[in-house]
């Protein structure tokens, strides 16, 4: 058997090992918000907050929606058409808040609200919903939860404690009026307004009794 001579060529051979151990760096296997896997030479910052998906549900106050909720509503957004002492409008929108829909809602009262609802709908009668695509006239619970079923809305509400709803809004934009134009003072005319002059007397004849020239 062969003795091994430790030289001090392999001596500081292994000492440069050691020395290149030493200095390797740790790389950290970072997993970003998005799923995203990245490598890096610093330790990821677990106080980060995470980066908001860019992709919005529909309108809330006061609370984010469940995931789920989120993409449902995003796919067959919910939105309700009613009027002044509607009790199918009451009834309609007590369905939805007791099941825990999101929706908006869209309130009926002027000319231009009806004009608007029928080029929408075909009609002016209420209550009107819409479930993505589909156009639901007047109410019937149980066409308005076949439909909410088929879009795949929980049958229970699953909304946060703190959620609000939206409040009402017209479906025409109400319009700011218009200031009224200034009065001028009846001693004062306008600028543009020119005197006419005075019709000529000369050279009126039997024929011509206007004395109209050419």
């Amino acid at each position: 058997m062969r003795k091994l001579l430790y030289t001090p060529l392999l001596a500081s051979l292994l000492m440069g090992l050691a020395g290149a151990g030493a200095q390797a760096q740790t790389v950290y296997r970072i997993v970003g918000p998005d799923g995203k896997v990245t490598f890096s030479d610093r330790a990821p910052d677990n106080n980060a907050k995470p980066a908001q998906s860019a992709a919005q549900g529909p309108a809330t106050t006061g609370a984010a929606l469940p995931y789920e909720l989120q993409q449902i509503a995003t796919r067959f957004p919910v939105t309700l058409y009613t009027g002044s002492d509607c009790a199918p409008c009451n009834s309609a929108r007590n369905l939805l808040v007791g099941r825990g829909i999101p929706f908006t809602e869209r309130t009926v009262t002027t000319n231009e609200d009806i004009d608007a609802l029928q080029r929408l709908s075909g009609g002016s009668g209420l209550p009107f919903g819409t479930i993505g695509g589909q156009q639901l006239g007047g109410f019937s619970d149980t066409e308005w939860t076949q439909y909410l079923d088929a879009a795949g809305y929980p049958k229970q509400s699953q909304l946060p404690s703190n959620y609000r709803r939206p409040p009402a809004a017209p479906l025409v934009a109400v319009k700011a009026a218009q200031p009224a134009a200034a009065e001028v003072p009846a001693n004062r005319k306008p600028s543009v307004e020119r005197q006419r002059p005075a019709p000529a007397t000369d050279g009126l004849t039997p024929s011509n009794p206007a004395g109209i020239r050419f």
